[in-house]
């Protein structure tokens, strides 16, 4: 589905257009068009994979999804693959946008994400003077949003964190706390897996050999790649933290645990002595002179109650019980 098909000049808006004036519009001096799709049919990509000169093997990777962020050259021309993260009621939301960039044109496809990005080229048409530098400046206001859109979900990671190391020393939630922080792990390498190529790949943008198209606007390159280094960094000090959070409840466990069997120790030991004791004097032998005793029962039983009761006391007084 087609959202906006715009021509601008020296930074200016000029007019919707249609797809088949496309061609026309590139032909004139300072003008570039820019295109946005949302959830394109493969007859539509191909449409405009006529219209702009697209590299198959771009175009490929677009159609079929899945891609880990990258910026990669294609003669003259961009294609950059981003994975936008955000929260929609408590939960993530990923999609993938796919941007191809050439001299006179701007092609950006946002697939299985919920948020748009007309915020974005509203910003873009507020800043002329910025955006008379063409496509680049483009390519740099949609990854700005993208990376701006991390920070809330970096917060969120943090501020659940934060929740679960609370209660880590509550008694008789470990089991929860544990199931809580592997399903944040989980989360926290979704982003990871989204931040890191992309910063490695921004990177290229303002070092080494810049392509062509992005000369001019590398310093906006370069204030996007230091979001993604902050962003990355916290990511990283958040699984650290989780690591270390999952380590630390698994000796909270292994401590309950430990509790447990001590418990069990206690009282095994305590019924072994009266077992024992009654095993002694349950064996019937004609020569055991307690037996004819009057008061042999009740003794019995008293000397089991008070060994019991003596190690009940020494196992208290040790913390066992």
């Amino acid at each position: 589905m087609i959202v906006n098909c715009v021509v601008y000049e020296n930074g200016h808006r000029q007019r919707d257009i249609h797809t088949d004036d496309i061609a026309e519009a590139m032909q004139h001096p300072d003008c570039f068009v820019w295109v946005a799709l949302h959830d394109p049919e493969p007859e539509e990509f191909r449409r405009f994979e006529e219209i702009f000169d697209l590299h198959e093997l771009a175009v490929e990777d677009a159609l079929h999804g899945q891609q880990r962020p990258k910026i990669e050259e294609y003669g003259k021309a961009l294609f950059c693959i981003m994975r936008p993260i955000t929260l929609v009621d408590g939960e993530f939301d990923e999609g993938e946008v796919a941007v191809f960039l050439g001299e006179r044109f701007v092609l950006s496809v946002r697939q299985h994400a919920t948020q748009g990005f007309l915020g974005v080229r509203e910003r873009c048409e507020r800043e002329p003077h910025l955006l008379q530098q063409g496509p680049a400046f483009v390519l740099y206001a949609l990854l700005d949003a993208v990376v701006d859109r991390y920070f809330p979900v970096v917060e969120s990671l943090e501020n659940e964190l934060e929740n679960i190391e609370d209660q880590i020393f509550t008694r008789g939630t470990a089991r929860m706390s544990l199931e809580r922080l592997y399903q944040l792990k989980r989360r926290t390498m979704l982003l990871k897996h989204a931040v890191t190529p992309l910063a490695e790949a921004t990177a290229h943008l303002i070092g080494g050999r810049v392509p062509a198209l992005c000369l001019n606007t590398r310093e906006y390159f370069r204030d996007v790649y230091d979001h993604l280094h902050r962003i990355e960094v916290g990511v990283d000090t958040i699984r650290e933290t989780i690591i270390t959070a999952i380590q630390v409840n698994l000796s909270m466990v292994a401590i309950d645990e430990s509790e447990v069997h001590k418990r069990l120790a206690a009282w095994a030991a305590i019924f072994a002595v009266a077992t024992i004791l009654a095993g002694i004097w349950g064996m019937n032998f004609v020569h055991m002179p307690e037996l004819d005793w009057r008061f042999g029962y009740p003794i019995a039983l008293s000397i089991m109650g008070l060994a019991c009761g003596l190690l009940h006391w020494r196992f208290r007084r040790a913390g066992w019980l």
